[in-house]
């Protein structure tokens, strides 16, 4: 039973969410808190890789106020723990057909690590985003007419 940190909720609007991939992230310990009180943002993040390595980009976690001298970098770029094959699958996709890495969720897993839900994704054009508007409207009537 997962316990949800933070759903990016606008990139499944923005985005055509094509396949996805679970990552383990790398955190400093004053990290840990802020995440727990569920006080951080993936609204402008994504992924990118560097030096074969998969990293999360402008991801907020707020700073622990009780930490001393010591604390960390807001939207620090942060290193994602994934296979050697699922990289080079991402890596491939990603220049293969101009897709984008953008982070879905982050969440706790049952062992209690932190895990962020990496989205393979087509950015979608104006005309879809409003197709969708639409098909959620027309859901949400029937869905009210059933009541």
């Amino acid at each position: 039973m997962d316990k949800t940190i933070v759903e990016n909720r606008k990139a499944r609007f923005d985005y055509e969410v094509l396949e996805t991939v679970e990552c383990g992230i790398v955190l400093i310990g004053t990290e840990m808190k802020p995440l727990r009180a569920g006080k951080c943002n993936l609204q402008d993040a994504y992924a990118k890789i560097k030096n074969n390595e998969l990293f999360l980009m402008q991801a907020f976690i707020a700073k622990y106020e009780n930490a001393r001298h010591f604390s960390h970098d807001e939207s620090r770029e942060r290193k994602l723990l994934v296979h050697k094959k699922e990289l080079a699958k991402i890596e491939k996709k990603l220049n293969e057909k101009q897709l984008s890495a953008i982070p879905l969720r982050l969440y706790f897993n049952d062992k209690s690590k932190v895990k962020v839900l990496i989205g393979l994704c087509r950015g979608k054009k104006s005309y879809d985003k409003r197709e969708s508007i639409k098909k959620r409207d027309q859901d949400r009537d029937i869905r009210r007419a059933m009541k």
